[in-house]
């Protein structure tokens, strides 16, 4: 390690000692401490909430300040308060069966949840405050300690939580280290008992090669093609307001958005007029408009820029959803929703996240074969189904595999706080929100208790073994 690496990494690796040494000091931690600890971030989210919403803005160029009132700030206090009213029913060791032939020894058995020690939460920037604050939930819950690693793309918002978690918290129980990318590589690289990160999947790769040296487990909250299935069955006005509305918060800027629509090809342009429609009275005007969230940064709106203007390029049909693009609303990285119909597979669109204000959509004849196109690219973070066709919808969530399913709707079941949040395959591994967040974050610890006598040398189960016993262990040889 070079000495500039030393100096970026030795001050995370000092603070993580310091919780590590205070967690083995504490031996356990009470149901009280944990919901102590809960409430703690309860009472500063609240505190700082308005400073938050200002930072989120100023971080996006513009963001809706209700937006990220509602999905940042509410939506981890709501992950926080259904961990701390939770917490009681989840903390009871687990009885198991004492099998034979433990069970005629007389030894009981039992799973006992303990915490790991110190988990580092690494964010993401499109949910600033939620991508710390709701994971640090189940983190809190199991009885943890934590350091929690800001997305240097929203700085602001980074310096806002490391204040109030340091009017809030000792750092023996919770830190901030915030910093560019060298500071999130050191961070990634430390001898954590458990790492989060919460981003795209090439950087969580990264994330996982950097914890895979000190065998760190981790959980991976990434994204990936999300796609919407809209059945025969459908009422395709509903699918179209539906997936509109999910489209246009944080314009598209959501690991869960939907990214490419499958329709029936005989309803293809009412669907596609419906969600023009229905967009449009969102988002009467563009430039300017405050309700309109901007693309974070010039990067990411050149990305997706790139993304729609390759489609174009290569033959698809781009309509607009409400005003056309102005040189006012480019400034402010503010741009109507893009619809990019019948894009060649080949395209940038159809091969990577849009994560932006464009949404592919695609007909097909068979929705077999619609399914057959999802299952041919990498397991997505979320999988949307319309229509009223039980059968259909029964087939639909057989054949396909993705890390959670709304059903007539978009985005929603991401806002579960009682049900796991997470991915498979490309989208991320591991869960947060719920009892399986709690579990994630725990250790699974099997014990067993002796009997306070023990038969087996009288039964002959010990040297010199004796052929009677033998005949005992022969007669388990059963199918």
């Amino acid at each position: 390690m070079t000495a500039a690496a030393a100096s970026v990494a030795d001050p995370i690796r000092r603070a993580l000692e310091v919780q590590r040494r205070a967690f083995v000091a504490e031996g356990a931690v009470t149901l009280e401490v944990r919901q102590q600890r809960l409430q703690c971030a309860i009472d500063a989210l609240v505190a700082h909430a308005d400073a938050l919403c200002v930072a989120m803005r100023e971080d996006f160029g513009g963001r809706p300040l209700v937006f990220s009132l509602m999905n940042d700030v509410l939506g981890a206090i709501g992950a926080l308060k259904a961990a701390r009213d939770r917490l009681p029913e989840w903390l009871a060791d687990l009885p198991r069966a004492s099998v034979a032939p433990f069970d005629a020894l007389g030894a009981t058995a039992w799973v006992k949840l303990q915490p790991k020690g110190v988990v580092g939460i690494i964010g993401t920037w499109n949910a600033p405050v939620y991508t710390l604050f709701a994971p640090l939930a189940s983190v809190f819950a199991a009885g943890n300690r934590a350091a929690l690693k800001p997305s240097e793309v929203a700085p602001r918002t980074a310096e806002v939580v490391a204040a109030l978690v340091r009017q809030a918290f000792s750092a023996e129980v919770l830190t901030v280290t915030t910093g560019g990318p060298e500071v999130g590589a050191a961070f990634s690289a430390q001898r954590w008992d458990h790492l989060v990160f919460t981003g795209s999947t090439a950087i969580g790769r990264k994330i996982m090669q950097a914890a895979a040296e000190h065998l760190v487990p981790v959980t991976l909250e990434l994204g990936g093609k999300s796609p919407v299935l809209v059945g025969r069955s459908a009422d395709v006005r509903v699918a179209a307001d539906r997936v509109a509305v999910g489209k246009a918060q944080n314009s598209g800027q959501l690991c869960v958005a939907p990214d490419t629509v499958w329709v029936p090809r005989e309803q293809l342009e009412p669907f596609v007029e419906a969600l023009r429609a229905v967009y449009a009275g969102l988002y009467p005007t563009i430039a300017g408009n405050p309700d309109v969230t901007p693309a974070v940064d010039a990067r990411h709106f050149a990305r997706v820029e790139s993304y729609v203007a390759d489609a174009g390029a290569r033959g698809a049909r781009v309509l607009m959803a409400g005003d056309w693009p102005s040189a006012a609303g480019v400034a402010e990285r503010r741009v109507p929703l893009r619809i990019v119909v019948g894009a060649p597979a080949d395209s940038t669109i159809m091969r990577h996240e849009i994560f932006g204000a464009a949404l592919v959509v695609e007909p097909y004849d068979d929705i077999a074969d619609a399914v057959a196109a999802v299952n041919a690219g990498e397991r997505p973070l979320a999988l949307y189904y319309f229509g009223n066709d039980a059968a259909e919808q029964a087939w639909v969530l057989d054949h396909t595999l993705s890390g959670g399913v709304a059903i007539n709707d978009v985005l929603m079941h991401a806002a579960l706080h009682d049900a796991p949040f997470g991915g498979i395959g490309a989208s991320g591994m591991g869960h947060y929100h719920g009892r399986e967040g709690f579990v994630e974050f725990s250790h699974l610890r099997s014990v067993y208790k002796a009997s306070d006598h023990d038969p087996r040398r009288e039964w002959g189960m010990l040297p010199p073994y004796t052929p009677q016993f033998e005949q005992m262990l022969r007669a388990g040889l059963t199918p």
